[in-house]
């Protein structure tokens, strides 16, 4: 039997696709070899599913930075907003939350599946579940799928919508690279983002601190020079390996890229309290002290930060939790007060791939048309959300990108395909 639009992965890019093309009228099949479709959609916000995101479009591409530029073209097409049409007219209501992050109003990723999957069957896609695609063999007029026991399939044009290497249990092993390769595409290094990140520091393997959660931090990348190279402010929380949380995850692929690029440790400076410069900071923690000279300087200063960060930043200083506030010396009050501003952190290296949320790398994107997602190098072979070389932080940018690029592609591979 012959298909006119075969899409490989049953992901958010991969469902798109396959509805995107069978409402264009496309014969369209779409091959999982896991057991369900939408299996990252399911687990994604912790099971709620942030479906994208209501922020304007330039600040969505600044939140997708491993080469968002690339999706103006397919914005233009079909962008958040079309995304949230598309949802509210499935009959999944959806609600906005901080930073522009929509949610169904259910709260329920399944909700979101569940829509996909009733919309596949409404538009009579054919799904095969349990099929693990063995090979490509690409045609001037059609291309061969290669199924498991010898089976094979023909068809007129091609999606490999197969996501990366990260979360590989949803199904993400990298088996879409090679057949990206036959067709005679370059896979850029591959590298995990938005991952949590390993430290030897003494601190962290005596877990000192395993466990504390910092709130609302600004958390700073820098680099060899000790320059800034980028700020995120959010939470953060230590680890018995390093540490982890949304600002750590954002950080994690500028660390990445640094180690990668030879560095032996990249260093990332906390600052506790954001909101004060380090002079108003300083002079805050002396008023403390004159107002209460007698006590002891863990209650002087208890509330600043939470406890145990607070006793760790002291015995980092060397100063006596039991000693009256009035008898610590400016100098290393000072010192103390840049440790809240900016205490240093010394990372080696990341979980693996296969323990990030989002692959760094992929299909080069210069070699794919950004208004179709078309590959340059083969006909009728497109490509769409995690295989390309697109990444973006956690918040729904990722999900955002998957869908706006599988709405493309299945649209293209229809049109090309009838």
């Amino acid at each position: 039997m012959t298909y006119d639009v075969a899409i490989i992965g049953g992901g958010p890019s991969g469902l798109m696709a396959a509805i995107a093309a069978a409402e264009q009228g496309a014969r369209t099949i779409l091959i999982e070899k896991g057991k369900k479709l939408g299996k990252k959609l399911e687990i994604s916000g912790g099971g709620r599913c942030n479906v994208t995101s209501r922020l304007p479009k330039d600040e969505i591409i600044k939140h997708i930075p491993g080469n968002g530029r690339f999706l103006y073209s397919a914005f233009s097409v079909f962008d958040n907003e079309d995304i949230i049409t598309f949802f509210e007219e499935l009959g999944v209501k959806l609600k906005e939350e901080d930073h522009g992050r929509m949610f169904p109003v259910s709260n329920s990723a399944k909700d979101v599946v569940h829509a996909l999957l009733n919309k596949l069957s409404e538009l009579n896609v054919e799904v095969k579940l349990n099929t693990a695609v063995q090979d490509i063999n690409y045609g001037r007029d059609e291309h061969t799928i290669l199924l498991p026991n010898n089976q094979t399939l023909t068809t007129k044009s091609i999606v490999i919508a197969v996501g990366g290497k990260a979360v590989p249990h949803t199904g993400s092993n990298g088996d879409g690279y090679p057949w990206a390769e036959k067709a005679g595409h370059t896979i850029t290094d591959l590298y995990p983002t938005e991952v949590p990140l390993l430290s030897k520091q003494t601190f962290i393997s005596d877990r000192t601190l395993q466990g504390l959660a910092l709130r609302d931090v600004a958390l700073t990348v820098k680099d060899q020079h000790h320059k800034p190279l980028v700020t995120h402010r959010m939470d953060m929380l230590f680890t018995h390996f390093g540490v982890s949380g949304p600002a750590v995850l954002r950080c994690s692929q500028y660390v990445v890229k640094l180690l990668r690029a030879g560095q032996k440790q990249v260093s990332l400076s906390i600052d506790a309290l954001p909101d004060q410069n380090p002079e108003q900071l300083y002079q805050q923690l002396i008023e403390l002290i004159d107002q209460a000279p007698k006590k002891a300087i863990k209650n002087v200063l208890k509330g600043l930060v939470p406890e145990r960060y607070l006793l760790f930043l002291f015995s980092q200083n060397q100063f006596d939790q039991d000693l009256n506030a009035a008898n610590i010396s400016r100098e290393k009050l000072r010192k103390f007060a840049d440790d809240l501003k900016s205490f240093e952190l010394l990372i080696h290296g990341s979980l693996p791939i296969d323990k990030a949320f989002v692959t760094g790398g992929g299909v080069s994107i210069k070699e794919v048309f950004p208004t179709t997602l078309a590959s340059k190098l083969m006909e009728r072979l497109f490509f769409c959300g995690e295989i390309l070389d697109i990444h973006g932080y956690t918040g729904g940018y990722n999900i955002t990108a998957a869908l706006v690029t599988g709405r493309l592609a299945g649209q293209n591979a229809a049109w090309t395909s009838l």
